[in-house]
């Protein structure tokens, strides 16, 4: 576990006072929207299994989800809208996502450290970090809190447009899912442009 902070010590030893990791869930699907979580964790906190969400079960991340509101110094998670991915396209709406996930912090953190690659749209001094939530302690705690957010809300959607199966496949492009889209056409939480790769 300890690893996990190398990376965020040797930012915190450099002079940053305050960091927060950021991540999102929900890039990949054919539905629903991308949800995004800042994090800022007390340096060193050692929580028991933290890891990269898509690495942990079900369960651990629910049982994940609530040690890390409990323990964290502040939060925040947000989400962009279907349409938003469709005006803005998905990397603009995760920028936003997370913009507005960054924007719930208090006290505002001196950088963000972003897993992945890309970091052109946030509005915060920011570090990409590839792998990030493998590595880091705080992006690990963020990923988890986005993608279980996430996850309640494909199963609320699950009630309200049944015939698609959203509980289990959470919006991904499943067999079952595809042939639900083909059955009974889009419903109003598809993407409708990441659809258009179906034919």
């Amino acid at each position: 576990m300890p690893e996990l902070w190398t990376l965020e010590n040797e930012i915190y030893d450099s002079g940053i006072r305050l960091l927060c990791g950021v991540d999102e869930a929900g890039r990949g699907p054919l539905a629903g929207p991308v949800c995004a979580a800042a994090v800022i964790l007390p340096r060193g906190t050692q929580i028991e299994g933290l890891n990269d969400s898509k690495k942990l079960s079900e369960k651990k991340r629910e049982a994940l989800y609530d040690l890390i509101i409990d323990k964290a110094v502040s939060y925040g998670i947000a989400f962009a809208s279907v349409e938003e991915i469709e005006e803005y396209n998905i990397l603009n709406a995760t920028f936003l996502a997370m913009n507005r996930a960054l924007a719930r912090l208090k006290p505002v953190p001196e950088l963000a450290l972003i897993d992945g690659n890309r970091n052109t749209g946030i509005e915060l001094p920011s570090r990409c970090i590839v792998g990030g939530d493998g590595c880091c302690a705080d992006i690990a705690a963020a990923s988890i809190l986005a993608k279980v957010t996430r996850d309640r809300y494909m199963d609320s959607m699950a009630k309200q447009y049944p015939a698609y199966g959203f509980d289990r496949h959470k919006g991904y492009g499943t067999k079952a899912h595809y042939a639900a889209i083909r059955e009974n056409g889009p419903c109003p939480i598809h993407r409708l442009s990441f659809l258009k790769r179906m034919h």
